[in-house]
């Protein structure tokens, strides 16, 4: 069972979202602030952590940055009333890896949590299958059926993205804010590019296919199962 934690320090939302969680198989491990939360983090395992932004003593960017400087490297999915694209920017920055608006839905926290979760078990082994399809994080290369392509790292990035959220819809901005420097000049038809290049590779691959949602994005489909 996965063990989540629930930084929050308002009472009645900790214990809503720990409820929630334990209702739906994962085991949860309430946090008041996110000094408490590394107190619990140091005598005992968890597997993704749900963060508050504001929390006394020490709110949700500081503790992300604390655990990435001490290389810990646990999945973080902040969850905040603040919604400006300063403030998703400043928690992307400190190393949170998803990110959510209060009110929160209950159904997208829990798809977002299993494919975080998802993720980290695929960060950790370093590869991706999909059907027969295995890419290769290390060494940034696709491999079907004996045949192995290495793909340039923006290219590759943009399909291990894709298929890591297989079914979710990644708008333009968001995939340039994720892959390219926020700070870049680069047009986001740019991944209109990058996805054309990766469909041409892959137009016989019966695996997955890269499509397009009109006036949204992009997603990925797994066709085998």
């Amino acid at each position: 069972m996965f063990h989540i934690m629930v930084a929050e320090d308002d009472k009645n939302t900790r214990k809503l979202m720990c409820t929630v969680l334990a209702q739906n198989g994962y085991e949860p491990v309430p946090a008041v602030d996110g000094v408490d939360a590394l107190e619990i983090l140091d005598r005992q395992h968890i597997d993704l952590i749900l963060l508050d932004v504001m929390m006394p003593r020490m709110d949700g960017y500081e503790f992300v940055k604390t655990l990435r400087d001490g290389n810990c490297n646990i999945p973080v999915l902040m969850v905040t009333a603040k919604e400006t694209s300063a403030d998703k920017i400043a928690g992307f920055k400190a190393g949170t890896d998803d990110y959510m608006v209060k009110p929160v839905n209950e159904e997208e926290m829990l798809l977002r949590i299993a494919a975080l979760l998802r993720r980290s078990n695929i960060a950790n082994e370093h590869k991706l299958t999909a059907g027969e399809t295995v890419l290769d994080y290390d060494a940034l290369t696709v491999s079907c059926k004996g045949e192995v392509q290495e793909l340039p790292n923006k290219e590759f990035m943009l399909l291990f993205k894709l298929l890591s959220y297989h079914g979710k819809i990644f708008t333009r901005r968001q995939i340039m804010d994720e892959l390219w420097d926020m700070e870049s000049d680069t047009d986001e038809r740019t991944i209109d590019v990058h996805i054309n290049r990766l469909r041409e590779k892959f137009r016989d691959n019966k695996d997955f296919e890269i499509v397009t949602v009109r006036g949204l994005g992009y997603k990925a489909v797994i066709k085998q199962e």
